[in-house]
């Protein structure tokens, strides 16, 4: 596609790097930014500049905050025992939106995927497993998406805590083998939550 000017030309390339999103609509909003009365363009472009300098990473779920500690940690009525492992932070908002858990959570950044070349290392396991000792989990609950990264996520860590006094649970199997967490209904997701059934290695 010929473009008029390479600054439009730019602004698409960079849309269009975004995932999901392919040329045609890049364009689409590109244009419509351009074209708005009301200066979108400015605001957007304030916005992913604070993104960038104000956004922080939890020091203890390490999910995204405006501080070093997120909402969910700072707010007290949370049960203190119980602490949620997921995946990424599109999950722990998925479960936020069921209204169904009121512990704590952790995000691993991640899953164990070799043929990726992402290993143990490279998640937050290290933290997960001081979390447990320093706050005195009683009730891990595993609620990671049921893919083969998913599963062989769930036995490394349940596999580093065989020696721990801690009961470990899984959601219940509302989520089919092999689907994304973040893509599944409020619903099933929550009866998931509340269902949860005993972690058994090898299952």
């Amino acid at each position: 596609m010929n473009y008029p000017s390479k600054t439009l030309e730019r602004l698409v390339s960079a849309i269009s790097s975004l995932p999901g999103i392919g040329r045609k609509t890049a364009l689409r909003l590109a244009l419509h930014l351009v074209q708005d009365k009301n200066d979108k363009a400015s605001v957007l472009g304030n916005v992913l500049t604070s993104l960038k300098e104000d956004v922080k990473f939890c020091k203890h779920c390490h999910a995204l905050a405006d501080d070093v500690e997120c909402s969910i940690c700072l707010t007290s009525s949370r049960k203190n025992g119980m602490l949620c492992v997921v995946e990424n932070i599109r999950d722990l908002m998925a479960i936020e939106d069921t209204a169904s858990f009121h512990g704590r959570y952790h995000i691993l950044g991640g899953l164990i995927s070799p043929i990726d070349g992402i290993g143990p290392s490279d998640l937050q396991i290290d933290s997960l497993i001081s979390r447990i000792d320093e706050d005195k989990i009683e009730e891990l609950i595993m609620a990671i998406s049921p893919t083969i990264e998913g599963e062989t996520t769930s036995f490394y860590i349940s596999k580093k805590l065989a020696d721990k006094d801690i009961r470990i649970t899984t959601i219940a199997r509302g989520v089919s083998f092999g689907g994304e967490l973040e893509y599944a209904d409020e619903l099933t997701l929550g009866r998931s939550i509340s269902a949860r059934v005993p972690y058994k290695m090898g299952v």
